[in-house]
């Protein structure tokens, strides 16, 4: 019981979070978004017992993906959409 009300709680966080990441006009927002979504879904694998599968997602993803996001945004002054 408790398994399923902590599974809830993962999905009630990880689906708004989501949503905003995409719906987000100010891109730096949304990559914050984004790695905390990564962070939540990570967290979620090894609830589940995917032990590897999120210590990749925090590896691959949460550091390289969004670290590069943020670079990138960075060096293009990425600026909010019209």
């Amino acid at each position: 019981m408790i398994y399923t009300i902590i599974y809830a709680l993962f999905a009630i966080i990880l689906i708004p979070l989501a949503l905003k990441s995409v719906s987000e006009k100010n891109l730096l927002h949304s990559v914050i978004y984004l790695f905390v979504f990564l962070v939540v879904l990570s967290g979620l694998f090894i609830f589940l017992g995917a032990s590897i599968v999120g210590a990749v997602e925090v590896l691959v993803f949460v550091g390289a993906v969004t670290a590069l996001t943020v670079f990138t945004l960075m060096l293009t002054g990425g600026k909010e959409y019209e």
